[in-house]
């Protein structure tokens, strides 16, 4: 059996649930928003608030209003409203992001703000020595958290983004070609040395619930989230959830086959859009276009800024790719938008005008209304990631944080 959160939820209905996540992701907030919102009676809401209240999970805290301000509610016109807020510092979360260099850890709070981030670097990616460096690196977070001048909340859990096909219910990763990992059970080993809840995803999943929860989708119909760095991955959030599919795997962008043939991906298949959108597959066409077989992908950057037509093509083709896969995805879901993230996103601006000119040759009809959007992120950002899946369970009270 799974350790517990070291600080339970006093959540026992659905409704509580609904509120505190309404809360969490839109307060500060009104009862009478949150009754409207949800379709609760405002004496619904009031009964799932009270025992966070008293708990010390959510706070009431009265604003004068705005004497310029309408406010038209139950409470009358222009009377003071009394927002619920999230107490932040009521609990501690962990997350990590593991790559095939380095491992990045933070701590958030019940917000997902983070507090403190550590960095430590792999000496190779056997399982076994990530493993261990992810227990070292959860085991110097813990002990920040567990200091008591820092004033942090309990620790409720860990979260693990990992990159690849990842079992989240078993915190299993299945096959993560750039870990060179197959069957790993990242999850139980972990939670059997920290002896704390340990939730492992896929990385660019986790970031789509940082992005639904605490980002741009949260007051968004419907989104995605297309990573573009090392590798192409796609979050999706459709129909009021993260789609996880039915095995796991869903959004798999980087693997769609709309590259030529006869390149090879990572995975071991042929024509898969990583192996010409991924800063790997451009850096190696523009080593071969320009003759320069030492040339590094800053170097590539630099000759593309600076008009060289032969490192240009390198980035004019994944732009191309990733426009057409951009246009097949939001064919077959029909997201209001897409967010662009990732390390590749620096390099936008050499690639964005082909991208964007294929996506708008392949989009049906009002698709190409979708919007597409940058938003730079940093790796601190993916392990935030993974403190917002262990955040979401917790309010959901879904293995392995079960209250």
């Amino acid at each position: 059996m799974s350790p517990r959160p070291n600080r339970p939820l006093p959540l026992a209905t659905p409704a509580g649930i609904e509120v505190l996540t309404k809360i969490l992701t839109q307060g500060p907030i009104p009862r009478v928003e949150i009754a409207r919102r949800t379709g609760l009676s405002q004496a619904a809401v009031t009964k799932a608030v009270a025992p966070l209240i008293e708990a010390g999970f959510v706070t009431d805290q009265p604003v004068a209003a705005d004497p310029d301000a309408h406010i038209e509610s139950q409470l009358g016109i222009g009377r003071p409203v009394s927002p619920l807020t999230v107490v932040a510092d009521s609990v501690s979360v962990i997350g990590l992001k593991v790559t095939p260099t380095d491992l990045i850890g933070v701590t958030t709070d019940f917000t997902a703000g983070i507090r403190a981030v550590r960095h430590c670097r792999l000496p190779d990616t056997a399982a076994e020595t990530v493993t261990a460096k992810l227990i070292e690196l959860a085991r110097q977070l813990i002990e920040e958290i567990e200091d008591p001048a820092s004033l942090a909340g309990p620790l409720v859990g860990i979260g693990v983004a990992v990159s690849g096909d990842v079992d989240a219910v078993h915190g299993v990763v299945r096959d993560s070609p750039f870990m060179g990992w197959r069957d790993v059970p990242l999850a139980a080993s972990l939670t059997d040395s920290l002896d704390v809840p340990v939730v492992v995803t896929n990385d660019v999943r986790a970031l789509t619930v940082a992005e639904h929860w605490f980002g741009v989708g949260v007051n968004a119909d419907s989104f995605a989230v297309v990573t573009i760095g090392s590798g192409v991955g796609c979050g999706l959030y459709i129909n009021g959830e993260v789609v996880s599919g039915a095995h796991g795997v869903s959004g798999e962008l980087g693997h769609l086959p709309l590259a030529p043939g006869e390149l090879v991906c990572t995975c071991g298949r042929r024509g898969c859009v990583e192996t010409v959108a991924s800063s790997d597959a451009i850096l190696a066409r523009a080593r071969e276009t320009t003759g320069k077989p030492t040339l590094d992908l800053s170097g590539a950057i630099e000759l593309a800024h600076a008009g060289n037509d032969d490192a240009r093509e390198a980035f004019d083709r994944a732009g191309e790719v990733i426009g057409s896969a951009l246009a097949a995805m939001v064919n077959l879901v029909g997201p209001e938008l897409v967010v662009i993230a990732g390390e590749g996103v620096a390099d936008y601006d050499l690639y964005e005008q082909r991208m964007r000119e294929a996506f708008a040759a392949h989009a049906f009809g009002a698709a190409g209304d979708c919007r597409l959007m940058l938003r730079s992120h940093t790796f601190d950002d993916w392990a935030r990631g993974a403190a917002a899946t262990v955040i979401r369970s917790y309010v959901r009270g879904e293995p392995p944080l079960r209250r």
